[in-house]
């Protein structure tokens, strides 16, 4: 509050002193309302129009500096230099830390206005550089064959507004100071996960209102209203046969008039462009109507360039120049309560020093949610590894795998550049020296290029660094490749899939993979193959599997591997994180935030949109892992729960000899809703327990919790009578304690 006196104080004194040369739109001490409405009304149509573009020119006359509101920060500030890599959102959501993913955020904000600040200052600011950032991604992942999946917060729709909220936080600023530190942006609105190739074409109707109320619209809700977060991004695809940047339904209807938001809606890039290009949506005849169709839905901000032609839809009449008005007053008040049009003196944000960039601080984040998020699948008692006996006989473990040495792929998408990537083998060889190495295959197939060979060298001062030496081109056969692993009695496999393969709408077309997305979800059969060629040559695996979706491992499982990890895609401490996981440094924790299926026959069409028999929430079936499962190296004993005062409750033992954190998770169904979800997920909490420490574990459970879908009235709304509470380790029955509530 003290530094916010200060800057009222002091942007009044200057309104006093200099008062007289200073238009009302320059004055910080009127409302960010006044003020942008003073330069709405200075403004000709093209220069409202040109400020309506992503990529906002400056108004040399009126002193409004350049803009761009395309900035990305999924999990670091993404595309604009050297930044802190943290790990993937689907890999996050799995710590269950929501306090944890604020303090990343918070730091991601860090890196981002002081990059902004310096581009400013050099007079380098655009795209990827300013402070509008399009993200936080809470699409539900209802498919785990959807590419862009892992930029979300997992397939449950209470989890993904828990986390979202978080997000926002820190990149906005906790509402303390004068100005936003960021604006974040809530996307895709709405009902959009896939698939990636039709989206430009792609209508989902007949939809059912349970669905769009109940699974894809909460999380969007409750970042709306609870969250305050200042811009929403409108999807690609139609939705009831019109283009979701152009739905009066949802834009108008919904988000505005039901749920009162005030800020900005910007187009997905190039969304506007489908309304009338050929092959693609067709609902505007040309680019004039489709802007204008754009801008009166309420589109105000467009990633793109169609809006150069809505003077001309003025002239011609398809939109009114008082209408183009209401958004510019909306995208001008963005940038205002930003601070980009006041001196820096004003805006404390900007006194952020450059040094947090890709800082020790930050790094050590990254590293603890790499931890954290890695999720143990199976452990016969192979984990954790003891250092010590592989330091005394390194021919004894053996690292291989497409993805041990691979630095990109634990960047995941949209990620920024860090100043070094600590990959899976660098990590495991600062353990235990140099031990062999081998790629062994690509994602999918036998040949290997650029193959890259790996020795760790320790520097006097402890430090280790890994050369990497290129090889060429090579194909393996099985046998050879276990013969190169005869002296090693432990394997340990990085594999999976890779973000090269599933991303967004990516030039891919491999079996298993097509344009960003997966048509099989099984994992690639070289690598199968291969394993069970290890584990019949009685090796032992700990197979490390690095993805930003679920993949089928029935074999794994049940027949050739001793461990699975599943890494996800880590971030640029990724190798360290597994390192610590796999030598018992750190017990891990997490829990998956989407279900493992066990084949793709468990999966319903990928093109339908309907929740039947999708997720935890609507799947009847046996699931390979459940959404909410994951082991760790101790054991834990849950008591009876309790539901009191608007709190759950329960005492959770660790019963074994290390210590650890379990993810404690409560789910709500209401018995005599026939149609509704098996469970929900409505509270987590994480418990620190020693071994042999036994907690009470308290779960806010406020009334508002139990709102479901009223088939009655066809409304989200609380409705009385009995609902069952269910409390345990995973959303798995056996894991579950049930207690039943009366609602009034």
């Amino acid at each position: 509050m003290k530094i916010r006196n200060i800057l009222l104080c002091l942007s009044l004194a200057i309104s006093t002193n200099i008062g007289a040369q200073q238009l009302p739109y320059q004055n910080p001490a009127l409302s960010s309302e006044e003020r942008a409405e003073d330069l709405l009304q200075r403004l000709t149509l093209e220069e409202k129009t040109r400020l309506m573009r992503n990529g906002s020119p400056g108004i040399p006359r009126l002193g409004v500096p350049p803009f761009d509101w395309w900035s990305e920060a999924l999990h670091g500030v993404g595309r604009n230099g050297i930044s802190t890599v943290f790990p993937s959102c689907i890999g996050m959501a799995c710590s269950f830390n929501d306090d944890l993913i604020e303090r990343i955020f918070t730091a991601v904000s860090d890196e981002a206005r002081a990059k902004n600040t310096l581009g400013r200052q050099e007079g380098k600011v655009g795209k990827y550089s300013c402070l509008s950032f399009w993200t936080p991604t809470i699409n539900i992942f209802r498919d785990p064959r959807w590419g862009r999946g892992q930029e979300s917060y997992g397939e449950d729709p209470f989890m993904n507004a828990q986390m979202g909220l978080r997000v926002v936080k820190g990149l906005q600023g906790d509402g303390s100071h004068k100005y936003y530190k960021l604006l974040a942006c809530a996307k895709h609105f709405a009902v959009h996960s896939g698939p990636e190739k039709l989206r430009h074409t792609f209508n989902i109707e007949n939809l059912p209102a349970r669905d769009l109320w109940e699974t894809y619209l909460p999380a969007f809700k409750t970042l709306v209203q609870q969250g305050n977060v200042q811009e929403v991004m409108c999807a690609y695809q139609r939705y009831e046969g019109d283009p979701c940047c152009g739905s009066n339904r949802l834009l108008q209807q919904i988000l505005r008039d039901e749920w009162g938001f005030k800020g900005l809606v910007v187009s997905d890039c190039g969304a506007i462009g489908d309304f009338w290009q050929p092959n693609r949506h067709g609902v505007s005849p040309d680019q004039p109507a489709a802007s204008a169709k754009a801008v009166l839905s309420g589109t105000d901000v467009e990633c793109g360039a169609h809006y150069n032609s809505l003077p001309d839809a003025v002239k011609r009449g398809d939109i009114s120049e008082e209408k183009i008005n209401v958004s510019v007053r909306r995208l001008l008040k963005g940038r205002i309560e930003l601070g980009n049009l006041d001196p820096d003196s004003l805006v404390d944000w900007t006194q952020i020093p450059a040094s947090v960039i890709a800082c020790q601080e930050h790094k050590q984040l990254a590293r603890q949610m790499g931890r954290e998020q890695m999720v143990l699948l199976k452990n016969n008692g192979i984990l954790p590894l003891r250092v010590n006996d592989f330091k005394t006989h390194p021919s004894k473990l053996m690292v291989m795998g497409p993805n041990a040495a691979d630095s990109t792929m634990l960047w995941g998408i949209y990620f920024g550049k860090p100043s070094h990537t600590v990959t899976p083998l660098e990590g495991i060889q600062s353990r235990v020296g140099d031990i062999s190495y081998l790629t062994a295959c690509s994602i999918t197939n036998m040949t290997v290029k650029n193959m890259v060979v790996g020795k760790a060298t320790e520097a006097a001062d402890g430090s280790t660094t890994l050369q990497m030496e290129m090889k060429g081109e090579k194909t393996y056969t099985i046998e050879e490749i276990v013969k190169q692993a005869q002296t090693a009695e432990t394997i340990v496999f990085v594999g999976g899939i890779s973000p090269n393969l599933e991303r967004e709408q990516a030039s891919v077309k491999i079996p298993g993979f097509d344009g960003g997305d997966r048509t099989s979800i099984e994992l690639p059969q070289v690598q199968r193959d291969i394993l069970k060629a290890l584990h019949e040559a009685g090796k032992k695996i700990i197979f490390v599997n690095c993805s930003g979706s679920a993949v089928a491992l029935v074999p794994e499982q049940e027949e050739t591997c001793d461990a699975i990890i599943q890494a996800w895609y880590a971030g640029e401490q990724g190798g360290h994180a597994l390192a610590d996981v796999i030598f018992g440094d750190y017990n891990p924790s997490g829990k998956l935030a989407v279900t493992f299926y066990k084949d793709d026959s468990q999966l319903p069409p990928f093109e339908e949109y309907k929740m039947e028999g999708r997720t935890y929430r609507y799947f009847h079936g046996t699931p390979l892992y459940p959404f909410g499962y994951g082991l760790s190296y101790t054991t834990y004993q849950y008591g009876k729960p309790q539901y009191r005062d608007n709190q759950v409750t329960v005492n959770v033992k660790n019963t074994g000899k290390v210590d650890g954190t379990e993810i404690v998770q409560v789910y709500m169904r209401r018995p005599s809703d026939k149609f509704g979800p098996v469970k929900t997920l409505r509270g987590y909490a994480r418990v620190d327990l020693k071994a042999g420490e036994q907690q009470t574990v308290t779960i806010d459970f406020p009334k508002e919790r139990f709102e479901n879908w009223d088939e009655n009235t066809n409304t989200m709304r609380l409705v009385p009578g009995e609902y069952e509470l269910f409390v345990g380790s995973s959303s798995m029955e056996k894991d579950l304690q049930k207690l039943k509530v009366q609602i009034r």
